[in-house]
Formats: structure tokens, C-alpha cells, sequence
């Protein structure tokens, strides 16, 4: 009885200390293009980021090859105990994702899209990008319960777990419409998503983390919120910029948040702190060329208590303005 107890006891000790630790994170990069180029994964690796949030890459249509698992491997090996994450638009179909058939079909100004589930356009201009109905079971097989699912792919290839975009789609117009039509409750069936993403990716890792991006005021619709995620993102709080802009572009970033309502960075700001008292790490992201802009940010986040970064709208570099 004493060696069983003693044997179950250091398996307890080791899996904890296989633990990703988020909250002991100061540092982070994103990039979700251009992982294809030379030496984009080196200088990732290379770099001092205790976490990194890249684009799978293998699960795009025309680069099935990728060796995503070797690319994870890589990433691990440049900084001993980092984080690295998978980015997934679970909000939206992507044209451009293997899982896009023959036979579908783009929404249109008047009509859903082929299979039904695909609702609207991107209302922020992202190209090829299809807001879904993601209560949508055929979506959700596709997205994470199923067999091959995006989700299972990318954490069977060694990821830490997942950086979730689009669940900001609740509050979407076209999205809470439908969702009235089917009589489903938009901000609860986003939560029992995520729930069952978080499922799907700890059966294969059992420590996998969640990270969701935006949605800020989804913890005042639902308070199950912060029970199925381990951090959350946020876009835009200080600067912006816009969609489909290259790398080096001025409107990739400097834009003010001017908003005076909900949006503001004021009440956003204050807004965010409510993770902070569930526990949640609260990461920002904002897009900024300017070096004058990028310091005010990092100053400005940090001062309350977050984790910044400043990078450019297109995500297909590392960031020219880092954290000082």
C-alpha cells in the first residue's frame, strides 16, 4: 500500500510540473502569416518570447505539407518552458482552410452561404473570412468534436492549446439574428462552444490552455465565461488598424480608438479587470508602426496590469516595435 501511494504521489508532482504556466507570462509574439518563409520559424524560435501564438499553417489548403508538428517542436526548443499556441478562427469558415469543400459556397448580401451554417461576410473586410453559425453541429464536427477536427489536428502536432478568434461572433448582427430565428440563446451557446473546444483539446493534452480573443463583455452574458477559458485577448483597446493591409503599410496600424461608448479604452480598460479578478491573464494587442504610439501602449497596459503587445494588423512578422 505504501509503494502505491508513494508511486501515485510523484505521478501527481511530474503532471503538474508539466503545467504550462500562463500567469507567469511577461512576453508574447503573434503571427499568423508568413510562416512559410525562410526563416520566419527560426526567428521565432530565437526569439525571447515566453509565448507564441502562430497560425497552424498545415491546415490551410495549399500547405497540407507543413510539418506543423515540426515547426512546434522548433518553437519549444528556442526557450526552454514556452507557451506556444495554435490560432483558430472558431467563429468563422475560412475559404482558404482544408476543411472548405468543392461544393461550398460564400454567402451572398441576400442569401447564406453553402452549407447553411456559413451566415455573412467578415463586417471587419478580412477577405475569404465567413462569420458561421457556430451552434451549428456540422460546424462544431468540423471545428472540434469531430474525428479530424481542426482542433484535434493541431494539438495532436504538439501545441500548449489554442488561441480562439472570433467569439466576439455572438454579439454580430447577422449572427444574434439567426440565432433569434433558431431560438437559441447567442452568448450561452458561444460558452458551450468554447466548452466543448476545451474538451476536444484536452483529450489530447490534458493541460491544453484556452486563450479567447475580444468578446469582453461575454463574462457579464454568461458568467460560465471565465470557467472555460484560461486567459483572454484584446484587440484595439489603445490603437487599431485595417483589414487586408500589408506589413509596412501606414493603415496597418495608429489608428486612435476614439470610440465613447462601450468600446472606449476607458471602458475597455476597466472592463478587462474583471478577468483579472477571476483570475484570467489578460493579454492586449494593438497595432501601432509608430514607436511613440507603441511606448504609450506597453506603458499604458502594463500599468494595468496586463500583458501587451504592439505589432501591425497583418500578423506576418514579428513586431519592429517590442516590448522596451
Amino acid at each position: 500500500m505504501k509503494t502505491i501511494l508513494i508511486i501515485l504521489t510523484f505521478i501527481s508532482i511530474s503532471d503538474h510540473a508539466n503545467e504550462p504556466d500562463l500567469k507567469a507570462v511577461r512576453t508574447f509574439m503573434y503571427q499568423i502569416d508568413g510562416l512559410d518563409q525562410p526563416k520566419a520559424i527560426e526567428r521565432l524560435a530565437n526569439s525571447s518570447y515566453d509565448l507564441l501564438v502562430v497560425e497552424p499553417t498545415a491546415t490551410t489548403r495549399d500547405n497540407a505539407t507543413f510539418d506543423m508538428k515540426g515547426m512546434v517542436a522548433k518553437l519549444h526548443a528556442g526557450k526552454p518552458g514556452r507557451i506556444v499556441l495554435a490560432y483558430v478562427d472558431a467563429g468563422q469558415a475560412e475559404r482558404f482552410r482544408g476543411y472548405w469543400a468543392k461544393d461550398w459556397q460564400p454567402p451572398t448580401k441576400d442569401h447564406k452561404g453553402q452549407p447553411d451554417f456559413i451566415l455573412t461576410s467578415d463586417p471587419d473586410g478580412w477577405h475569404d473570412d465567413f462569420p458561421v453559425a457556430y451552434w451549428d453541429k456540422r460546424w462544431q464536427e468540423i471545428m472540434a468534436s469531430g474525428p479530424r477536427s481542426e482542433v484535434r489536428q493541431v494539438m495532436q502536432a504538439g501545441f500548449d492549446g489554442l488561441y480562439l478568434d472570433w467569439i466576439d461572433g455572438y454579439s454580430d448582427e447577422a449572427i444574434a439574428a439567426e440565432a433569434k430565428r433558431q431560438k437559441i440563446n447567442p452568448a450561452s451557446a458561444m460558452v458551450d462552444f468554447i466548452g466543448t473546444i476545451r474538451k476536444a483539446a484536452r483529450e489530447v493534452n490534458p493541460h491544453a490552455i484556452i486563450i479567447a480573443q475580444n468578446a469582453a463583455y461575454l463574462i457579464d452574458e454568461d458568467a460560465r465565461y471565465t470557467d472555460v477559458i484560461d486567459g483572454i485577448g484584446f484587440e484595439d483597446t489603445w490603437f487599431g488598424g485595417k483589414a487586408n493591409t500589408p506589413w509596412g503599410k501606414p493603415k496597418g496600424g495608429d489608428i486612435p480608438n476614439r470610440d465613447k461608448d462601450e468600446s472606449s479604452t476607458a471602458r475597455r480598460v476597466r472592463q478587462y479587470q474583471k478577468y483579472l479578478k477571476a483570475n484570467k491573464p489578460v493579454f492586449t494587442i494593438d497595432y501601432c508602426l509608430k514607436p511613440e504610439n507603441a511606448k504609450r501602449v506597453y506603458e499604458a497596459s502594463r500599468a494595468a496590469g496586463f500583458v501587451p503587445l504592439v505589432t501591425q494588423v497583418s500578423l506576418s512578422r514579428m513586431t519592429e516595435t517590442p516590448a522596451p
